[in-house]
């Protein structure tokens, strides 16, 4: 008896997802959104933990470089805040600044590793959870603002004296 021409295929297909025991991490994607909120430093340094929890330490190290890099672009942000004298013209710098940093971060550095996973787990992955980090990340913040807040107040006085 022939094969039916109108039944479905029977081809095997690989899953491209190997599997292997996934370590808990933070969505690699979701550290990258948040960035949006607390700068690349943020993602960088989820980023970081999660190569090394993936047992890549060059990678690792990248993002370790990033979020250094990043940290220096905070205080970047003061330093261009300060120099401009007109409020409105600094506050467009440093955000168009923060935005194109942002933006080379994302490409040349988080996207592979929203990839990397995506590629080796999927979405079948033991996730870490998001309070502690994001409540560091909170405090980091306001940290940030009141170090800003009284360097543009020395600076001031130093201005008027």
């Amino acid at each position: 008896m022939g094969t039916n021409p109108y039944a479905p295929p029977n081809a095997r297909v690989a899953d491209p997802q190997s599997i292997e025991d996934a370590p808990a991490i933070w969505n690699p994607n979701a550290a990258a959104n948040w960035s949006l909120v607390f700068s690349p430093a943020f993602g960088a340094f989820l980023h970081m933990l999660n190569w090394r929890a993936l047992g890549e330490p060059d990678k690792a190290a990248t993002s370790k470089g990033w979020f250094a890099v990043s940290l220096v672009m905070l205080a970047v942000y003061v330093v261009v805040a300060l120099a401009l004298s007109d409020s409105k013209a600094a506050d467009g710098a440093t955000r168009s600044m923060g935005l194109a940093y942002l933006f080379v971060w994302y490409f040349s550095a988080a996207r592979g590793q929203a990839k990397y996973v995506r590629e080796r787990f999927g979405k079948a992955y033991p996730r870490k959870r998001w309070g502690r980090p994001l409540l560091l990340a909170v405090l980091a913040l306001v940290g940030y603002v009141v170090f800003a807040a009284v360097i543009g107040f020395a600076f001031g006085l130093a201005g008027q004296a």
